[in-house]
């Protein structure tokens, strides 16, 4: 029972041991893993709308009036 006790002991030391040392490790890098997330952020939005605005800017275009095939007479002034 006490070699149990003592495993246990040490499982729950190499836990402790590991949230500690991953605490330590995401405080002291959390500006780098910061900024690496910004920029993915922002080269992600800035590829997705370069994407879209193409066929944003197309649709939004109003199509040129057809011009006539034939015209009518002279307009004369008074």
């Amino acid at each position: 029972m006490q070699k149990l006790i003592n495993l246990l002991a040490l499982l729950s030391f190499g836990v402790s041991a590991a949230v500690v040392g991953g605490s330590a490790y995401l405080y002291l890098n959390k500006d780098t893993l910061i900024e690496e997330a910004r920029e993915k952020a922002i080269k992600t939005v800035t590829e997705a709308v370069g994407e879209a605005l193409p066929g944003m800017l197309d649709s939004a275009m109003p199509k040129p009036p057809a011009l006539p095939s034939a015209t009518g007479p002279a307009i004369s002034l008074p």
